[in-house]
């Protein structure tokens, strides 16, 4: 069997008070250190997006142990506590932006109840740009996109990385599905608008049997310790639902 790519999923990194819900949008900033930490000592190989693609394409070989960095919606506290230590230690992320909010705060928190954060200045990913911090689109305005009408959907995925394209300076290959939300006209609008690659909510390793545009993730959990982190990078996923693959797009039908 072909080795995985565990590509993970975050969201906030930072303090926070200790919560019973939506536990995977958030990270304690010193489990992050501590998780990044155990990455190194272990000998896990942490891949960009990029390299992800080459290697699920048979393009390089998939290396031992081999890890993602992903952080959605482009949270300030991304700057604050996550990005010092993926310096420390030489680790590439991949960040998902929401091409209408930069420099606003997450308004779609205020649904549940919780504080709205600020997200990231379109300045702020820029120095992050030449620091090495990979971005990529996670839409306009964070909606659930398979509950929207098609011209819509398209919006959504081509406005997001003309918008980001035009602050960065640099091609925008990577998708995110807000909420993970996303069926085959979503799917098909993302390869429309020119994305390499997409993620999604569901929980497994990267594979060369999945389709680039519907790439599984797992989720980092904000009580998750080493030992929450080690299950997720080592047990088996089975998803709940068979993921969305369009006729001949898996890379194993690309070799």
């Amino acid at each position: 069997m072909s080795r995985g790519i565990n590509i993970l999923m975050y969201h906030q990194v930072g303090e926070f008070a200790p919560m019973k819900a939506h536990r995977s949008t958030y990270c304690d900033h010193r489990r992050f250190a501590g998780q990044m930490a155990y990455l190194a000592r272990f000998g896990y190989t942490v891949l960009s997006m990029d390299q992800v693609l080459a290697c699920l394409r048979g393009e390089a070989e998939i290396p031992p142990r081999a890890v993602a960095l992903t952080f959605d919606d482009g949270y300030e506290n991304f700057y604050e506590y996550a990005f010092p230590v993926l310096k420390r230690y030489g680790f590439p992320a991949m960040v998902y932006l929401i091409s209408g909010f930069l420099g606003r705060r997450a308004s779609w928190f205020a649904m549940d109840g919780r504080d709205t954060p600020p997200l990231m200045s379109a300045e702020r990913l820029r120095q992050l740009h030449r620091e090495g911090i990979d971005f990529g689109s996670h839409s306009v305005t964070h909606v659930r996109l398979a509950n929207e009408k098609t011209q819509r959907i398209r919006e959504e995925v081509t406005r997001s990385k003309h918008k980001l394209e035009d602050v960065l300076g640099v091609p925008i290959m990577h998708f995110c599905y807000p909420y993970g939300s996303h069926d085959r006209r979503v799917v098909e609008a993302v390869a429309e608008a020119g994305y390499q690659s997409a993620t999604t909510c569901v929980r497994a390793p990267a594979t060369i049997a999945d389709d680039p545009l519907t790439l599984p993730r797992k989720a980092v959990s904000w009580g998750d310790s080493l030992i929450g982190l080690f299950w997720r990078l080592h047990v088996k996923n089975t998803p709940k639902e068979a993921p969305i693959r369009r006729p001949g797009h898996t890379f194993a039908d690309q070799r």
